[in-house]
């Protein structure tokens, strides 16, 4: 059964499934006042609140703590170099697995879930080697 959604909650869905990426709340709240949209920053907040307790929207925090908020269609895997913010895809999944395990023994229901590592990428660490 399809849950009942507000408008807001609609836009935000409807802005997202144009999104090839992860977008903020406040991006979101900025994106739907240029497109005569505009519903207010604890609304859209409120919204993906709702649409994540649903299923629908997935989070992410990146190293610097900005939330980044999309689909949640497939899970997602990155590698993120914690100083320049560079965020690498990654398509492996070593928990697909671990996940269907631990939703048979605890009768928990998985939306999605992350995999990140954190640490340098090649570009930083040949910097950081120059300036030793």
């Amino acid at each position: 059964m399809r849950a009942i959604r507000t408008r807001s909650q609609e836009r935000i869905l409807t802005l997202l499934k144009n999104l090839k990426q992860g977008i903020s709340a406040q991006d979101i709240y900025v994106e739907l006042r240029s497109r005569n949209q505009s519903m207010g920053l604890a609304t859209v907040y409120r919204s993906l609140e709702a649409l994540k307790l649903e299923g629908m929207v997935q989070m992410r925090t990146l190293a610097n703590g900005e939330a980044l908020y999309s689909l949640a269609q497939q899970d997602k895997h990155h590698l993120t170099c914690l100083q320049c913010g560079l965020s690498i895809p990654i398509n492996q999944c070593p928990v697909h697995d671990l996940e269907h395990q631990l939703e048979s023994t605890h009768k928990f229901k998985v939306f999605y879930h992350t995999l990140e590592f954190f640490g340098l990428c090649n570009t930083c660490q040949l910097h950081q080697e120059v300036n030793q």
